[in-house]
């Protein structure tokens, strides 16, 4: 019969242990506003918009994400190679949720205020064709998941390579050059 109590004592004390976590803070919370767990806030949505009209996201100075771009010609490809680098900013994974996360989310590669590519990458070719004849602003602007653009004093997070296209020439060994030159770049934040 010892058997018996002990199982008894440890179903007691197991239905106790479950009562008493159900019951803790179940009704200190209601009727209180503001008291369930829900994720901070990160930043602040401001009424400037881009050229999209996807609105910014105001973040401190400190700690903010920032980017920088280079963009060089590749000649075997007959396009552009984009190289990014990343202070304080991560790409959120593909399917992440719609929410707003301090120093994460995509990259959106514009040309000429265009948006010709949302990158999860930090690498990308970028067409000839996409560059034409002239000189062209490449610019690698920050989102977060939500859709906002990551913002510093009212400015979004971004920089910007100004790139000249030429004619393309060929080469001894048959290939063209798409470009004559490449990147000033400015980054603001």
């Amino acid at each position: 019969m010892s058997w018996s109590r002990a199982l008894l004592t440890a179903l007691a004390v197991c239905a106790l242990l479950l009562a008493g976590s159900a019951g803790c803070g179940s009704g200190d919370t209601q009727g209180r506003k503001g008291a369930g767990v829900s994720p901070s806030p990160v930043g602040k949505v401001l009424d400037d918009t881009d050229e999209q009209g996807r609105h910014y996201r105001e973040v401190g100075k400190k700690g903010a994400p920032e980017v920088g771009i280079e963009v060089e010609p590749d000649a075997a490809e007959d396009s552009w190679d984009v190289t990014l680098t990343f202070h304080d900013f991560r790409f959120s994974p593909a399917g992440a949720k719609s929410v707003a996360v301090a120093g994460r989310g995509t990259v959106r590669l514009l040309v000429d205020g265009r948006t010709v590519a949302r990158l999860r990458v930090p690498e990308y070719r970028l067409a000839a064709d996409l560059v034409p004849h002239g000189t062209h602003h490449v610019t690698a602007r920050l989102y977060a998941d939500d859709g906002t653009v990551w913002a510093v004093h009212g400015k979004p997070v971004e920089s910007t390579a100004d790139i000249t296209a030429s004619v393309a020439q060929a080469t001894p060994d048959g290939s063209k050059v798409p470009s004559s030159g490449s990147t000033s770049a400015q980054g603001s934040k």
